[in-house]
């Protein structure tokens, strides 16, 4: 394995010199810096992020704790966290738990030993005793404590938009499709949204919901048709509830939209290769991915925020199940 003294012979300078270098601290000759480069570049020489932020007490390692990779709504949320943290010259380390509470612990303490600079976290487990202050985090979705800011989308807002279209599109008994998980996340926000609405209007609805994680969603939907099969508008928790909902109908006949109309929440499905096209209310993912890491910047730097919650509009998206 490369070092950084194999650079500096090759280089021939003083390991120092590779340091400044790869550090851009120091004054350093522009003849001497473009042989350093590249001798790094002929050796392949990868530095030691973890021993240069000991070294330099000042980490720019930033983690990323996800209940799953496979979600697409994660993996978008992931691709715009890591290019918002690129543009500052910051690293992701992707901590992916699987929704295990246990592997989420592993990974905190994990991360105050290694001095990240900050985490994000999205987690539906019951973890807030173990959440440490002294590290800058942002949770997505979920409130760890009140010192731990939170950035979502306006989930209320986003319930009440659906129910509304729903009934535009025709449906006359719509139904909320979800589950519920052990601590409050702003997620259940869909839900108490969707009632609201569904009141104002005087609108008769229902409400289908078990606890989270539901481990299989076709007897979840299954059991759903055969109580009720008569709702004639579906708003799914999120898209991929809704596309389970869509292919489980289908089977029985069902057709969507002309027998029931669909709502999805997350707007992940905006392929072509998607049939149908869900319709769904659209996350701002960039803008709340972006917005995190704004906002864990100035958590760095030791700069107030304004609020401990952001939540950023959201909006329908027409597709071809209303």
């Amino acid at each position: 394995m490369t070092s950084i003294k194999d650079v500096a012979n090759l280089a021939g300078v003083a390991v120092g010199t590779v340091s400044r270098v790869i550090n851009n601290s120091g004054a350093v000759k522009p003849k001497t810096r473009q042989k350093v480069e590249e001798a790094i570049q002929e050796l392949n020489y990868f530095p030691n992020e973890v021993a240069r932020n000991f070294k330099m007490q000042k980490s720019k390692m930033v983690a990323l704790l996800l209940p799953s990779i496979w979600n697409p709504f994660f993996s978008e949320l992931a691709y715009y966290i890591e290019d918002e943290l690129d543009r500052e010259g910051y690293k992701l380390m992707l901590c992916n738990s699987g929704g295990k509470p246990e592997k989420e612990l592993y990974y905190l303490d994990m991360l105050r030993q290694n001095k990240v600079a900050g985490i994000v976290g999205i987690t539906y487990n019951d973890i807030e005793n173990n959440v440490s202050n002294d590290i800058p985090i942002v949770s997505i979705d979920r409130h760890f404590n009140k010192k731990i800011t939170c950035v979502t989308s306006d989930n209320y807002e986003g319930g009440r938009l659906a129910l509304r279209e729903l009934v535009k599109a025709g449906a006359r008994k719509p139904a909320f499709m979800g589950s519920v998980t052990s601590v409050f996340s702003e997620t259940m926000n869909r839900r108490e949204g969707f009632i609201h609405e569904a009141q104002v209007l005087g609108v008769d609805y229902v409400i289908y919901e078990k606890p989270d994680p539901i481990v299989d969603n076709q007897a979840f939907i299954s059991e759903f048709l055969q109580k009720h099969g008569d709702a004639d508008g579906i708003f799914a928790i999120t898209d991929m509830f809704a596309a389970s909902y869509i292919d489980q109908a289908s089977k029985q006949g069902i057709r969507v939209p002309e027998d029931v109309k669909v709502i999805g929440y997350d707007g992940i499905q905006d392929s072509p290769y998607f049939h149908p096209i869900l319709s769904t209310i659209r996350q701002p993912v960039e803008e709340m991915a972006r917005t995190t890491i704004r906002l864990l910047y100035d958590k760095i730097e030791g700069i107030p925020l304004e609020k401990q919650v952001y939540r950023i509009p959201v909006v329908f998206r027409q597709g071809e199940t209303t």
